[in-house]
């Protein structure tokens, strides 16, 4: 136990789930200082291993910024393993996109979240956005959004990769009032050269999803409330809990 990121004791779990099933792969606890990547390329070369054994012929890593690992990229790209990790939005990276010609953006359609069945309904009334707008909190609403690519080489690889960048326009208010404009940018370094731009940004939306299995884990089966007063047990504790 040490001292997380927001001054509170505690522990700071790795977990690698199978997107498939959402079930748990690896759990590993950590002290509550560790970095989010710590040991999180030693579990993934384990469990792409467990994977193949497993007799799974196609692999997909997602993982966001904090799980880049630029330094294994070419070792599992070499291992025909596919990617997708968000990478930080970094001042060359940003200079990069900028630089990209206006022709290079597309704009991007997301899927509905659902299909309607029967016949669709209004859109309710969104009471918390009238009250920020009544209280003249200050407001960002997204105006629209553009993706575009180009060839990245991480200074840690030796090849180069593909590196999707989704733009957002955004509007900045306050109350009724439109205060300035801003431009948002998210990249994602990845290795898979047949998905469409827009089908790689939607993959890496997808890896959202492992936030609901840390909330089952944390709330569902309470396997990371940590009920011991050692790492190891709270550990032991974490796998028994979550393979029930």
């Amino acid at each position: 136990m040490n001292l997380a990121y927001n001054g509170k004791w505690g522990y700071h779990p790795l977990v690698i789930s199978l997107a498939n099933t959402g079930e748990p792969i690896f759990l590993v606890n950590r002290s509550g200082n560790r970095p989010s990547h710590e040991g999180a390329a030693e579990y993934l070369d384990r469990t792409f291993d467990l994977c193949r054994r497993a007799g799974f012929r196609n692999i997909l890593a997602r993982g966001d910024v904090d799980f880049t690992q630029t330094r294994h990229l070419d070792r599992w790209d070499a291992d025909g393993t596919r990617f997708i990790f968000g990478i930080a939005a970094m001042r060359n990276l940003i200079g990069l996109a900028e630089s990209l010609d206006s022709t290079a953006w597309k704009p991007l359609r997301r899927k509905p979240k659902y299909t309607v069945r029967t016949q669709p309904r209004h859109r309710r009334r969104n009471v918390r956005e009238a009250i920020v707008v009544q209280r003249e909190y200050k407001n960002i609403r997204l105006c629209s959004e553009q993706v575009a690519e180009f060839a990245y080489r991480p200074t840690a690889c030796k090849k180069t990769y593909r590196i999707v960048v989704l733009r957002k326009n955004l509007s900045v208010e306050r109350g009724e009032r439109k205060l300035f404009d801003e431009i948002r940018y998210f990249f994602y370094i990845t290795n898979d050269g047949r998905k469409s731009a827009e089908k790689i940004v939607a993959s890496a939306n997808q890896r959202c999803d492992q936030e609901n299995l840390n909330a089952q884990l944390l709330n569902g089966v309470r396997a990371m409330r940590m009920p011991l007063d050692n790492l190891v047990s709270n550990w032991a504790y974490m796998v028994m809990a979550a393979g029930a």
